[in-house]
């Protein structure tokens, strides 16, 4: 009888640590359930940026999902709103290309490392990918579906899908990443019903 009485505080204990946790996560995307295979990914404490508020994020690993995929929900105020509205609705082509010189700067960085450690630097890579963006309207909300293609593979190809609309003073944007667009659509729909 004892021992029983050791274990309901180690219980209670863990309870409470997990409820503690649970706002870490934000509310789920009820259309891309964790019995499909999403998981929620943790954002209470490292979204500490202002003018932005991550209202929730899941990921479905490759192992868990027949395909893999990413969707999350920000929201965005004040400049930063007003910003990344811009960029969406003026200059999406501007966004798209965003997503590719990232890498480029990346190994420009790298190149620029290696000449100052006295090392010959490679020439620079050709791009290897191509970068393409089309505008489309779902579930009430505008949309941008950027696509990544591989130059050499035109079939591998990655896709982000944004939908975003403003709710009071702040613009809140759904956006989902997947291998297809179809699938990118479908997933960034859900994360904007859960909005």
């Amino acid at each position: 009888m004892r021992s029983r009485f050791h274990v309901v505080p180690l219980l209670f204990a863990a309870g409470l640590m997990l409820s503690s946790c649970s706002s870490e996560y934000g509310a789920p995307i009820a259309d891309l359930p964790a019995s499909a295979g999403w998981q929620p990914l943790p954002i209470g404490a490292w979204v500490l940026n202002d003018g932005l508020e991550a209202r929730s994020m899941a990921f479905c690993p490759r192992q868990a999902c027949a395909r893999q995929g990413f969707a999350a929900v920000l929201a965005f105020e004040g400049a930063r709103a007003r910003r990344m509205e811009r960029a969406l609705s003026e200059a999406p082509a501007e966004l798209a290309r965003s997503f590719t010189r990232l890498e480029a700067e990346k190994a420009a960085t790298r190149r620029a490392e290696q000449r100052r450690a006295g090392k010959k630097p490679p020439a620079p890579a050709p791009e290897r990918s191509v970068t393409d963006y089309a505008r489309f309207e779902a579930a009430g909300a505008k949309g941008v579906l950027v696509t990544i293609r591989a130059k050499d593979a035109p079939d591998r190809s990655g896709v982000t899908a944004i939908l975003y609309g403003r709710e009071g003073g702040r613009l809140v944007v759904a956006l989902a990443v997947a291998g297809e667009a179809e699938a990118a659509k479908h997933d960034a729909e859900a994360a904007w019903r859960s909005r």
